[in-house]
């Protein structure tokens, strides 16, 4: 079921099946928001609507943990760095946080580190609020105290090299004072002030220039200048409020830490604030609201970092984000505009999803005029009609949202909307499941709809990455009925005179310079014959297999061959292939079942032997650092461990390269047992598994 056409529903009205589907539409616009802050510096949605598609996710994946994606937002930061500046690969990545939106929200939070450490319910713990800034994250690299290179965050793990822009700030330190360790990576914001921001939009008006939406889109434009000239000419200011990567540890806490930063030369917010208890946290949080206002930058909330930096080490990540620090955004605004029309909008999977054509409104600095009505139950709820004034809300569960209708308002005969049953693409029936609330096309691989954007996320940019093969291309390729199928696409060079004869393709130009567009297509066809496995499986469109599940399951099972036999023999219900395709972490049963379903059916193994013969998928690596015993195998925990909780131990075993499952098979490498193991133990005595005590697990991994 299409998730677009579910997020109006509760969270707890979704059923398994929808909120898997959602989970998975929610991970490509997400990834689509990401590239166009990161990397273009044009958002399209304000911070405010972002985080609410994350709080959407982050909701669905609570009630269904077992259904967490390897690519979802929750385990991924940024966009990849965009081309014109060299990339710098960070020391240690630099990743994102989780958000809360309200006191409970940052209630949860310190109950998960609570018991993640295994601490007693008094034990209080102390934060270093600090508010979050609306700039361009960075990380600089000072070796003997000398500012070394400096990078934006890019995807996480490396960014764009911006050192000669950052050189042009007056906030930065060239050299450190005191004693800074040998090796630093220090993290920052790079910001505009307000007053500033709106000087540089008046001076760009007057001299014909690019004026800025805001100010973190102005700071993002002006570091990211390929001229350093222009960036020392924008009034660019740095806070400094993180470490990376270091030879040493200057300090024992975070709050120390900041001290350091100071001493060294950086400019640090002077807001930032040690906070004794989660008590003094929820009131700097409600002071901080009451002054954002009159700040003389944006914050969009506040940052709160657990202290003890021993703790910080323990508890460390999970996916993109620390466990011990966490963003508490402000809420945000309202509007009420005027529906002019309900589009249907039909998706790769065949859902029909209303989408919301509203008179262009503000809210909150931000220009909406589209925004989804999910599906005609959400729609008929809310007695909406074509014509109402509706309100439209841009945060919360889902943004943009239209929450309701102000009936006062309501002109005179104005229908129910009526819901289609035909799919407006191909006219083909559109049907709505028992038990579902979004209604599908049948046309299926018929459905125009449905066939062309299988092939635009076939060649897309995380799948086979085709170059040159974007939506516009595919769609002249499919209506010329060249290519019906993923297979075709490498069978173009049969028409390649035909492809030429086609206006812009071969004809010769005006300046008499015969296009190359027909050559670069095929070569660049012919260099995306060899891939690796996890992109080959991205490509394929599978429901619910997005980037990184198609990573996890080439890790797993390494070569194409094998993971198309395992997926075969695990069509067989209760076959051992099965069981172990719901033990890997991060699959479960309701991806087994999506894969299960793929390849039962005839004509996709067909499709895929056929593409098969025209593609090599490569071989995944064995994953893990090489040094580790736990490198590449394959590891369950049971029963209670009296050093470290379950989650800590799996978290650690991953870092380790291990492969962490939930059951006992006979591809199972060690068992670790601790106290009351049950049925996991006694299965893995039975086949034959080696079994570890806590104190040789904690031996192999270094711990002892």
């Amino acid at each position: 079921m299409s998730a677009a056409g579910l997020r109006a529903r509760p969270v707890e009205a979704l059923t398994e099946e929808e909120a898997a589907e959602e989970l998975a539409a929610l991970a490509r616009e997400i990834a689509h928001h990401d590239r166009a802050y990161y990397v273009l510096d044009a958002p399209e949605i304000t911070d405010a609507e972002y985080d609410a598609l994350v709080r959407r996710n982050r909701a669905i994946e609570a009630r269904f943990p077992h259904l967490i994606r390897p690519d979802s937002p929750s385990r991924r930061v940024g966009a990849a760095p965009a081309e014109g500046f060299a990339k710098l690969r960070h020391g240690v990545p630099m990743l994102s946080l989780d958000n809360a939106f309200g006191e409970q929200d940052f209630r949860d939070f310190c109950a998960r580190i609570r018991r993640f450490l295994n601490l007693p319910a008094e034990e209080r713990l102390r934060f270093v609020g600090e508010p979050k800034i609306d700039g361009v994250a960075v990380n600089l690299l000072y070796e003997e105290g000398r500012f070394v290179r400096g990078a934006t965050r890019g995807d996480g793990i490396e960014g764009e090299d911006v050192t000669r822009n950052l050189l042009t700030l007056k906030d930065l330190p060239r050299r450190l004072r005191g004693h800074p360790p040998a090796r630093i990576e220090v993290r920052g914001e790079v910001f505009m002030t307000k007053a500033d921001f709106l000087a540089l939009n008046e001076r760009q008006a007057r001299e014909g220039g690019r004026v800025f939406a805001n100010p973190r889109n102005a700071a993002a434009g002006s570091l990211r200048q390929l001229d350093p000239q222009i960036t020392a000419q924008r009034p660019l200011r740095l806070f400094a409020y993180a470490m990376g990567a270091a030879s040493e540890q200057p300090a024992r806490t975070h709050w120390d830490y900041l001290q350091r930063l100071r001493e060294w030369g950086f400019a640090v917010s002077p807001l930032s604030r040690l906070l004794a208890s989660e008590a003094e946290a929820a009131a700097f949080q409600a002071e901080m609201a009451d002054r954002r206002a009159s700040l003389p930058f944006d914050i969009d909330g506040v940052v709160y970092k657990l202290d003890r930096l021993d703790w910080q080490e323990r508890l460390g990540f999970v996916g993109r984000a620390p466990r011990w620090a966490i963003a508490w955004k402000f809420p945000a605004e309202r509007a009420t505009t005027k529906l002019l029309d309900i589009e249907i909008q039909v998706g790769r999977t065949g859902a029909l999803t209303p989408r919301a054509v509203m008179e262009p409104v503000n809210v909150g600095g931000v220009i909406v005029q589209h925004a989804s009505l999910h599906n005609e139950d959400e729609i008929a709820r809310k007695d909406i009609h074509i014509g109402d004034t509706v309100i439209v809300q841009r945060a919360g569960d889902v943004i943009p949202q239209v929450v309701g209708v102000v009936l006062e308002k309501r002109p005179k005969g104005a229908k129910p909307f009526v819901f289609p049953d035909r799919c407006p693409a191909c006219g083909s029936k559109a049907v709505r499941p028992e038990g579902e609330a979004v209604r599908r096309c049948t046309g299926g691989l018929t459905c125009p709809a449905q066939t062309v954007e299988r092939l635009i996320h076939f060649c897309s940019r995380n799948a086979m990455d085709i170059e040159g093969l974007g939506a516009e291309t595919i769609q002249k390729l499919h209506d010329e009925g060249l290519v019906r199928s993923p297979a075709d696409i490498f069978r173009l060079a049969r028409h390649a005179e035909r492809m030429r004869s086609w206006e812009g393709w071969g004809a010769k130009t005006r300046k008499g310079a015969e296009a190359k567009k027909v050559a670069n297509l095929l070569a660049a066809i012919e260099a995306r014959r060899r891939v690796p496995l996890e992109r080959f499986i991205f490509a394929l469109g599978i429901r619910r297999i997005g980037e990184a599940n198609a990573r996890l399951l080439a890790r797993h099972y390494h070569s194409f061959a094998n993971w198309r036999a395992r997926m075969i023999e695990a069509a067989a219900g209760g076959s051992e292939a099965r069981e172990e395709l719901e033990s890997i972490q991060g699959i479960g049963p309701a991806i087994a079942n999506e894969l299960v379903a793929f390849f039962s059916e005839r004509r996709n193994l067909k499709a895929l032997d056929d593409l098969a013969q025209e593609v090599t998928p490569e071989e995944a690596p064995a994953h893990g650092p090489g040094a580790s015993p736990f490198a590449g195998r394959t590891i369950v925990f049971t029963g209670a461990l009296d050093t470290m909780t379950r989650d800590e131990a799996e978290h650690l075993a991953e870092r380790l390269g291990a492969k962490v499952t939930k059951s006992v098979s006979r591809r199972t490498d060690f068992v670790v047992v601790g106290a009351d193991a049950g049925s996991k133990a006694a299965k893995a005595q039975e086949l034959g598994v080696r079994m570890l005590s806590e104190a040789e697990w904690r031996e192999m991994a270094g711990l002892a």
